[in-house]
């Protein structure tokens, strides 16, 4: 993927400092709209990730970024361990969704208030409460920020065998898409649909937030015009890798569609080609 726009500088980076606010005082992940659903992906146990909503969600990318490589660098406690390269990709992705919806917003007659991406290193405090490297990227409406270990994106490429710097850029934007529902009020909506629900109705809920979301991602690679050869390739790897089915299968050799809460790989790969066949977020229907 090929993004010639500025950085953006709705960002934080707190990596470095590790431990930073690691399960301390502050909110709890249950003051956040949505109940926190985890789906667990564990490798003998080294990896967790709970993808969602408040509960977060992952994704990602193409160009510059080499498959396999760490994201991080060695650096003196208190400073930045980002690797550069992954650093500068990560906000030309934030400034291009910066730009793409707030394009989209201003067409529509309203206004378009980014998110901050908060970057951290094993642990941090969120408006939702402890932030931890298991838990992969996630947003937090309490706060309106996107919190993520940069860590996760060589896992990404190591551990879900989805490499490339598209999928990095997926789960940015399926995180800015998270923020685009709650500016929207679908975030406010879904909890109240889940308040009245049944267990595996609210589930259903939180699917329909999640594949929303992919499909926000994918208008977002349309509309941002840095699109490559081997991009949807890359993406699709990516959605397939973290559908519910397909980590079910990896965790519990088992697979239970009532309590998915982010869909199958199928739906993933269908949400996120919606979304960059049209360019439309009336495409992305919750």
């Amino acid at each position: 993927m090929r993004l010639d726009g500025p950085e953006s500088g709705n960002f934080e980076d707190n990596t470095g400092r590790s431990g930073m606010g690691f399960g301390g005082g502050g909110g709890n992940m249950l003051g956040c709209l949505l109940p926190m659903v985890a789906s667990r992906f564990g490798i003998v146990g080294v990896l967790i990730l709970l993808l969602g909503y408040c509960a977060l969600t992952q994704l990602g990318g193409g160009g510059g970024l080499i498959p396999g490589t760490s994201t991080s660098s060695n650096a003196p406690a208190g400073q930045s361990t980002i690797d550069p390269q992954t650093k500068h990709f990560m906000l030309q992705v934030l400034g291009s969704t910066e730009q793409v919806w707030g394009d989209v917003f201003q067409k529509a007659g309203a206004r378009y208030s980014p998110t901050t991406l908060v970057a951290y290193s094993r642990g941090y405090q969120s408006g939702c409460g402890a932030a931890q490297s298991a838990m992969g990227p996630f947003y937090c409406p309490t706060d309106r920020r996107i919190y993520v270990d940069p860590e996760f994106f060589n896992e990404l490429s190591t551990r879900f065998n989805a490499p490339g710097d598209f999928p990095i850029a997926y789960v940015i934007a399926h995180e800015v898409g998270h923020h685009v529902q709650d500016l929207e009020g679908t975030l406010d909506q879904a909890h109240n649909l889940q308040a009245r629900s049944s267990e595996t109705a609210g589930n259903a809920v939180q699917v329909r937030v999640e594949l929303q979301a992919d499909c926000y991602a994918g208008v977002w690679a349309k509309r941002s015009g840095g699109m490559e050869a081997g991009d949807l390739e890359e993406g699709m790897r990516a959605a397939e890798a973290i559908g519910d089915d397909t980590l079910q299968k990896e965790t519990q050799g088992t697979v239970v569609p009532d309590s998915f809460t982010h869909g199958s790989s199928e739906q993933r790969m269908a949400a996120l080609r919606a979304g960059l066949a049209s360019g439309d977020p009336a495409t992305c229907r919750f």
